[in-house]
Parts: C-alpha cells; structure tokens; sequence
C-alpha cells in the first residue's frame, strides 16, 4: 500500500521539527552553604558529544576544567562537535546560595543538555550534569546536580598557591577566604582515577594546623550540590 501524500508530508513535518529551534531558559543554583562554583559551562549536544562521562578516565580538557576552572579546552571541544554552549553565566563566581540565568537556543539535534564547573575549595571536584535529554514538551523541569571528583588528583585537601595548573597538587584558592593554612595533608586511599562521584570534603576544626586547611563546618557538603531548573519554550 502506497503512503498518501498527507502522510508522507507529515512525517517531514514530525522529522523537521528536531532540527527546529528550542528556546531554555536556565537557571542554575548553588546549594552549598560554603562552595563557590568557578565559571560554568553548559553545552546542548548530540548523543556522542560529552563533557564528561561517569566511570572512564578524565580527559585532559576536563581535568583543566576540575582542577583549575578553566573552560577552555571544554568550550573548544563543544564549539568543534558543533555544540550549541552558554558559558560563564555568573560572569565568574558563582558563591554559595546564589543563582545566575541564561538562555540557550538548541539546534540540529542537539537535545541533550550537559554542565560542568569546578567547586571551590576542592582538589579536582567539579559540579555535574552528564547528557540530560532535553523534553520535547514546553514547560519547566527541575534537574539536582551532584558533585563528582575527576579522579586526577589526591583529594589532600591543602590550599597551595599556583595548583590550579593540572598535576600540580593542592586546592587553588578558598574564594570565601575562611580557609585555613599549616595543613598536614590527608592521606588518600582513594585509588579510583576514573570520574565518580565526590566522597565530599572531611575539613577539621583546626585552622593553623591539624590533616586538613578546610573548615569541618564551613567546607562540608553533600550532594546534591546544585538545582538546574530548565524552561523549555
């Protein structure tokens, strides 16, 4: 039986309605009570472009990203696999209880919605969202973000100078300046160097010595980290 010509013109009209346009409204926000997020990126996509990808080995544009905040080499990779991105939202830090907005136009399949940024005091944590498939449907869903550790680096939890560089250990900066200094160092047993999901910060409560240079009060946290509340048009 030959397809009519209605049918045929309607499944060109279905099959054309995913590469139209899709208008999200986004907002992101920080649920920790002492974490700064660094400058975050979000990238629409297709099925194969990941900004990261749970139980494999970081790459080396991620690990920038997890241990230094640095979107580059992530913003390059998107921008080659034809991504659509909303980066740097906040215009910098985004501190603890804040929220930023942004408006993302999809295109040529990319239906997928991914975030990074770095959380700060960490070693190599970052915030993450790994290939949400956006809905097909106008309205506003609400996404709670983990945490997940890159797996690159020991989680020593000591604020050095000069570390955001990637292999270079130690916590780049505490933006809430309520770190502390003198830190031993914890000593790791983790040995997984595959992306998963961050144990969380352990802190002490001595600021000029003991294990650790973060707060057990200030620095703790647990996840989820953030809410991404997404507004499809």
């Amino acid at each position: 039986m030959k397809a009519s010509a209605f049918t045929i013109a309607t499944l060109l009209a279905v099959a054309n309605q995913s590469a139209i346009a899709a208008e999200l409204d986004l907002a992101i926000t920080n649920l920790t009570q002492g974490i700064h997020f660094t400058p975050l990126l979000v990238t629409a996509h297709d099925s194969e472009d990941k900004l990261f990808e749970v139980a494999t080995e970081a790459s080396s544009a991620l690990q920038a990203m997890a241990e230094g905040g640095n979107i580059t080499e992530l913003m390059a990779q998107a921008t080659a696999a034809g991504s659509d991105m909303a980066a740097n939202p906040a215009g910098g830090l985004l501190a603890p209880s804040s929220s930023t907005m942004a408006t993302l136009m999809t295109t040529d399949g990319n239906d997928y919605l991914s975030v990074t940024a770095m959380l700060l005091p960490t070693n190599d944590g970052f915030v993450g969202l790994d290939s949400w498939k956006v809905p097909t449907e106008a309205g506003t869903y609400t996404v709670y973000l983990n945490a997940y550790d890159a797996g690159t680096e020991h989680n020593n939890e000591l604020v050095v100078d000069g570390s955001g560089a990637p292999g270079t250990p130690g916590i780049p900066a505490a933006p809430g300046g309520d770190a502390g200094t003198g830190g031993a160092g914890l000593t790791s047993t983790d040995s997984n160097i595959n992306v998963h999901i961050h144990p969380g910060t352990l802190g002490d409560d001595d600021l000029t010595a003991g294990n650790s240079d973060l707060s057990n009060t200030v620095h703790r946290w647990l996840n989820p980290v953030a809410k991404l509340t997404v507004t499809v048009k």
